[in-house]
């Protein structure tokens, strides 16, 4: 499977931004997936992950009740909606894929990454 992250972006703390991670290849929904961050100089962390059919979904500490990870399998996409941005959530945001229904939060059990999407929150 191949993904590719879009809609990073410079914006104003506060504010709010949707990620969208589109799949190719071996898809239809046979993946659960993970968004991860790397923030300058920081190791790539766990944001949010969703179950191959969206039931379950699982979050940081950091950013529960503000962040919402969401799919739609027609479009094999899944979301990422930030509100609330704050400084701190500066980095480059990426999508993971793996074959397996539950929420994984470690990112070295993630076999497929795409490229990732840079989001900088000004204060």
């Amino acid at each position: 499977v191949q993904l590719q992250a879009s809609g990073g972006g410079l914006v104003q703390a506060g504010t709010s931004l949707r990620l969208s991670c589109v799949a190719s290849g071996d898809t239809g929904g046979a993946y659960g997936m993970g968004w991860f961050r790397q923030g300058p100089g920081k190791d790539r962390d766990f944001v949010a992950a969703v179950s191959r059919k969206g039931g379950s979904t699982g979050y940081a500490d950091s950013v529960k009740d503000r962040f919402t990870i969401s799919r739609n399998n027609a479009k094999n996409a899944v979301y990422l909606r930030m509100n609330n941005l704050l400084p701190e959530d500066t980095a480059v945001y990426y999508c993971a894929a793996r074959r397996d229904d539950g929420l994984v939060y470690a990112p070295q059990l993630y076999p497929n990454w795409g490229q990732g999407t840079q989001v900088t929150v000004s204060s």
